[in-house]
């Protein structure tokens, strides 16, 4: 998941050099619910382990 996150930034970072306004912005906002839905699971993961382990 971070990955893809990660893949549409540089997207909106290359649309941005060459002047593409709306893809780079699009891609951005791609990239910035993609970080924080791993964000989210990663956080839910970490306690769902503390809880299993005690």
């Amino acid at each position: 998941m971070l990955h893809y996150a990660v893949v549409f930034l540089v997207i909106a970072l290359i649309a941005a050099v060459f002047g593409f306004g709306g893809i780079a912005a699009g891609a951005v906002e791609i990239a910035k619910i993609l970080f924080f839905i791993f964000a989210i699971m990663a956080i839910v993961s970490f306690v769902v382990g503390l809880i299993r382990r005690g």
